[in-house]
């Protein structure tokens, strides 16, 4: 159904109604594995795909199609399909466009997981790719190959919060000929729609904002129909990445205050961000919303937020920052992010341990980084938290 509603009024009742036999208004949890059909013709059409339908659990299932034609309209695009990890939306993707031979041009600022499958597995299928600073256009001209497949970029980066102009790169991979694949997972449709700025897909880890609750490991690709069904019937579903309905129905359940929290997240970090930057013993923030971003003006542009990631360097370096972050009472110590509590990492021992530490620099990541995911509780709290554990080091200003 077209509306005019607004980004919160979709993500509430997009693509969802009460129940029609129950008039219940909280989505229902389908987890058959099988599906019946009236006659041999209908189910020959639902897995040829002629008539819409579900016709076996490992290619989807009618909770988690619900959720995929929601996030289709928040992230305006034709189709979406919700798979079982914010990797296996990345790894789909990719292979979606590359195969024996072909080679791929990626963002060097990468989030770990996607560095590591890249040069882990990407290898074994013979594929190539080449890591280069995706700011700088001719790089990424230069890079491209006869048997150049796609280019993917994140913007913002993980975790140093490097953006990349979407709509010049866009217009680079369109004379290309090539897809734009963009992981949106950082900013949630909420502040940021790659396809609106030329992407041909966007990736999400849906463990994070999206569901908003630390409590679902998932993920989604948003794209043209043609190319997600592609990837749902000869791709997913061979695989074996399908999302189950249950944390289909925790994610629906999130989406529907994902705006209020993302406003939230939004707010507390550019508080975090301001009083860090402020602070003797801090060397150097990254923070879109500062600005001391180089970047500052693109992401007034691009964005409608600077999203609830700071990054930020001590002065002491890698100890102080180990220090640091392990003298923090209120925020946690954890892999992940977009969960209500604030969560905090050291990238470089944690999440990005793939890259080889005499590499780190290459990809734009100071040994000593600190990756604060700031969550949902009251500012103040925070930055006493934030305030106590940086009295306590030790370090010569």
């Amino acid at each position: 159904m077209k509306t005019n509603w607004n980004f919160n009024t979709k993500a509430v009742h997009s693509e969802q109604s009460p129940e029609k036999d129950t008039e219940a208004i909280s989505q229902p949890i389908v987890p058959a594995v099988a599906y019946s059909f009236n006659d041999a013709n209908e189910a020959a059409a639902v897995v040829t795909g002629e008539k819409e339908g579900t016709y076996y659990g490992r290619y989807g299932n009618p909770t988690t199609r619900t959720l995929e034609r929601k996030m289709a309209v928040l992230e305006q695009a034709e189709d979406s399909l919700g798979v079982s990890s914010g990797m296996a939306a990345i790894s789909i993707a990719l292979l979606a466009f590359l195969k024996q031979g072909d080679h791929v041009v990626v963002t060097k600022d990468v989030y770990g997981g996607t560095h590591k499958f890249l040069t882990n597995l990407v290898p074994r299928f013979g594929i190539e790719y080449d890591f280069i600073d995706c700011n700088q256009l001719d790089q990424i001209k230069g890079a491209i190959k006869e048997n150049t497949r796609a280019v993917f970029i994140e913007t913002p980066s993980n975790p140093s919060l490097t953006l990349i102009d979407i709509e010049a790169v866009s217009s680079i991979t369109r004379q290309y000929n090539i897809p734009l694949i963009i992981d949106n997972t950082f900013m949630t449709p909420y502040l940021q729609r790659p396809l609106d700025l030329g992407a041909d897909i966007v990736v999400h880890s849906a463990t994070k904002y999206l569901n908003g609750h630390g409590d679902v490991i998932a993920g989604f690709i948003c794209g043209n129909k043609e190319i997600i069904d592609y990837m749902r019937k000869d791709i997913m579903g061979d695989l074996g990445q399908s999302l189950n309905a249950w944390e289909s129905f925790l994610i629906l359940r999130g989406l529907k205050t994902l705006g209020l929290r993302m406003e939230k997240h939004c707010s507390n970090a550019q508080e975090m961000a301001e009083f860090l930057e402020s602070h003797p013993l801090i060397k150097k923030v990254h923070y879109p919303g500062l600005h001391a971003h180089p970047q500052f003006e693109l992401a007034n542009r691009q964005m409608n937020g600077m999203g609830g990631i700071v990054a930020f360097e001590l002065k002491g370096g890698v100890e102080a920052s180990k220090q640091f972050i392990s003298n923090l009472k209120l925020a946690m110590i954890s892999f992940s992010l977009g969960d209500p509590e604030t969560l905090v990492q050291h990238p470089a021992s944690m999440t990005h341990s793939s890259i080889p530490e005499d590499s780190l620099e290459d990809f734009g990541i100071a040994k000593g980084l600190i990756r604060l995911s700031v969550g949902l509780e009251d500012a103040e709290d925070i930055r006493n938290d934030l305030e106590q554990a940086l009295s306590t080091l030790k370090v010569t200003v």
